[in-house]
């Protein structure tokens, strides 16, 4: 029978091992990325958690859209924008924790329009 409830990723964090050290960190390990994402980062030549840390959502977020040329979902800058902060702080938060900043940005015309 096949399982259909969701896999967790068995993370050292997951598991009460404690924190990963942040170089063994690998994008694969962050918690809101999967295949999706990872082909994402592959296109913007993203290979380290630690590359990603120095990077900016609006850009990413901007530059998917034109590598791919197409429109991107707003809530693949909400998921990018978590990663970055989970890259930079090691605090693993959920992409939605990340979407009223980007709604307030929207509603105030402060956000990227592709």
């Amino acid at each position: 029978m096949r399982d259909t409830k969701m896999r967790m990723k068995l993370t050292p964090e997951f598991l009460n091992l404690g924190p990963m050290p942040r170089a063994a960190l690998q994008l694969r390990d962050l918690r809101n990325i999967g295949k999706a994402m990872l082909k994402d980062f592959a296109l913007l030549d993203i290979k380290s958690v630690e590359q990603l840390a120095c990077c900016d959502a609006d850009d990413l977020y901007a530059r998917i859209q034109t590598l791919t040329n197409s429109r991107h979902d707003p809530c693949v800058w909400d998921t990018y924008a978590a990663a970055i902060h989970q890259a930079k702080t090691g605090d693993a938060l959920a992409w939605w924790e990340f979407t009223k900043v980007r709604k307030e940005r929207m509603a105030a015309g402060r956000f990227l329009r592709h």
